[in-house]
């Protein structure tokens, strides 16, 4: 596993952490995107990068925590 930031493709997002792919599909960003960067996609769709990642972020803290409940 990889540390994710705003330079990383999303594919590589959803292989590292498939439980981001709801805040992609919420935002409406296009992960199957042959590639592209995060903050390229966000500027691409208008949205605010580090909001996105900072969301990001917080699902995947929930999902391990989540995880370690379980």
């Amino acid at each position: 596993m990889t540390a994710c930031d705003l330079e990383t493709s999303v594919p590589d997002w959803i292989i590292d952490h498939p439980e981001t792919i709801g805040v992609f599909q919420e935002l409406g960003i296009d992960y199957s995107c042959g590639g592209k960067s995060l903050k390229y996609l966000c500027e691409k769709e208008g949205l605010d990068a580090k909001e996105v990642l900072k969301r990001l972020h917080e699902m995947i803290v929930f999902a391990s925590a989540t995880k370690k409940k379980g």
